[in-house]
């Protein structure tokens, strides 16, 4: 494969993530980072200015950092470039991301979890090797796709056929060559086998979980319509009830309305 073209992160949300992680470094210097792009400070204060957001007037990247807060804007900066690299190819499988970073966000925050925002990162990422396949491996998508429609396959089974590996494992070694963080790459990497997770099997059951209930839902389009069974080991290392089940799923419908308006705000 190519790498020269592969899809990249701005340099500004790597550095944002790096001085995020550093308890030194304060609004002020992360605000200058973001401020640096001007095309991302300007999508940004859309975006908090917007009804998802609440109508806040929000008129600088500070501002917005310390009224809607850090991790929030790190989250905004973080869908917008994921946007900007996945608009051309399909709208319905950035939905799908972002459902499920909205879904694994309601379960941690259920469940509560810490670090319940890279867990949403994790959701929103965890189908980043089907941008990879699409971007570089157009005719085999073409055939993936036919055989997902006339095999009634799951998309990563179409995906080991055609190439000897699947969107999952392509999503991880990119994360890599994005050097994100472990607790990103797993979920990334196991979010269909949730027991071959190492280090951060919790993260990856979230991942796992708002991926099946997404595609329950059937929002947005996650490469095929079937919807996978909840993985024993996710459920056991959740240890949500049916009564929280039953929640999750209620709230999610709200959610997702949410996730819609945000959706066609950047496609405007």
């Amino acid at each position: 494969m190519d790498t020269r073209t592969l899809p990249t992160l701005p340099g500004v949300i790597l550095k944002l993530n790096e001085l995020s992680e550093s308890n030194r470094a304060s609004v002020q210097e992360m605000a200058r980072i973001v401020t640096s792009d001007q095309a991302l400070s300007a999508r940004i204060l859309r975006l908090a200015n917007s009804p998802s957001y609440g109508f806040y007037r929000v008129s600088t990247i500070s501002n917005a950092m310390i009224l809607l807060g850090v991790n929030v804007v790190k989250s905004l900066a973080l869908s917008s470039s994921f946007f900007e690299i996945m608009e051309n190819d399909s709208v319905g499988l950035w939905e799908h991301s972002l459902g499920v970073g909205a879904a694994a966000n309601l379960i941690a925050g259920k469940l509560k979890l810490p670090e319940s925002e890279e867990i949403a990162t994790a959701g929103l990422l965890h189908d980043i090797g089907k941008v990879v396949i699409s971007l570089k491996c157009r005719d085999a998508e073409s055939r993936i796709r036919s055989a997902v429609r006339e095999k009634q396959l799951f998309s990563r089974e179409a995906e080991q056929e055609m190439l000897d590996t699947d969107h999952a494992e392509v999503g991880a070694w990119l994360a890599k060559c994005w050097f994100l963080p472990d607790k990103l790459s797993e979920p990334i990497a196991f979010h269909h086998d949730v027991s071959r997770a190492m280090n951060h099997r919790v993260k990856t059951a979230v991942v796992h979980l708002a991926d099946v209930l997404i595609k329950a839902s059937g929002f947005g389009n996650g490469g095929d319509c079937l919807v996978p069974l909840i993985q024993q080991e996710a459920w056991d290392l959740l240890r949500l009830t049916d009564q929280q089940l039953a929640e999750l799923v209620d709230e999610l419908e709200d959610k997702l309305i949410e996730v819609k308006c945000f959706s066609q705000e950047m496609q405007a």
